[in-house]
């Protein structure tokens, strides 16, 4: 079992539920994005999202496209993502996953993309517009250089199509709260529990759950239903984007409220 299935599994066996916060790399710089990545460890982040910034990010809402459009604007693209990784990986215990479109794998050349990332201290990889039926190429690398692919389950997804991903799936799936982009939003899908707890009683794999969680109430909402790990994602970078504050003051906030979600979803 790869780290971050062991880590999901693990947590529900003792009672708890992962946190996964996502930040893009590169925002708002390269210097805020390490500080970021040792305080969301230090604070209790079981896995970590470094996302690679992207122009068109379609499965992403504003706060997060224009996190990607500041970092492209300061030179930020698959290389300096690997310094980062380079630099911080030996010294984080939460292991990282790498989110990325799929034209810059494609562009950069799939095995050789795959080779980089693990060797700088990746532990996993989510493409959120990977089609399913090119995940055979991607499986085998993967699996060759120990990343841990992480496929997508829509609230849409019928039981046909859930049964196809499920028959791929190396590891832990992301199950995707709502339709439509990531954001901030007011409400958590109650009905995705029983989605879960179908992809459960058809395979034993560990699911975590993003898109639309913001606040403490909601990771605590999403945290008592069957899932393994909670993916936020906007609210990080809503706080690394508040030019009011000074760099240690953002980061300091960002410290706190990793904090804070990490105390909402042990029960």
């Amino acid at each position: 079992m790869n780290n971050i299935s062991r880590i999901l599994n693990d947590k529900r066996q003792n009672s708890s539920c992962a946190l996964i916060p996502f930040i893009t790399a590169g925002f708002p710089n390269l210097d805020l994005t390490i500080q970021a990545l040792y305080t969301l460890d230090n604070q209790g982040a079981d896995l970590i999202e470094l996302g690679i910034p992207y122009i068109d990010a379609l499965a992403d809402g504003p706060l997060i496209q224009k996190s990607s459009n500041v970092a492209l604007k300061q030179g930020v693209y698959i290389d300096q993502v690997l310094s980062i990784l380079n630099f911080v990986s030996s010294n984080i215990n939460a292991p990282i996953i790498i989110f990325s479109y799929y034209n810059p794998i494609l562009v950069r050349g799939i095995e050789l993309f795959i080779y980089e990332i693990s060797v700088a201290g990746a532990k996993g990889l989510i493409i959120p517009d990977l089609p399913l039926e090119e995940t055979d190429e991607l499986i085998s690398y993967c699996l060759f250089y120990d990343i841990e692919l992480i496929l997508f389950i829509a609230p849409t997804s019928s039981y046909d199509r859930i049964s196809t991903i499920l028959s791929k799936s190396p590891g832990c799936l992301y199950l995707v709260s709502t339709t439509g982009v990531t954001g901030i939003r007011n409400h958590v899908n109650k009905k995705l529990d029983s989605l879960s707890k179908y992809i459960k009683s058809k395979s034993d794999k560990s699911v975590m759950l993003g898109f639309g969680i913001s606040n403490t109430q909601q990771a605590a909402e999403v945290s008592s239903l069957n899932i393994d790990g909670v993916v936020m994602g906007s609210a990080f970078i809503n706080i690394l984007s508040d030019s009011n504050l000074s760099n240690s003051d953002i980061i300091d906030k960002l410290g706190d409220f990793c904090k804070d979600i990490k105390s909402s979803i042990n029960f």
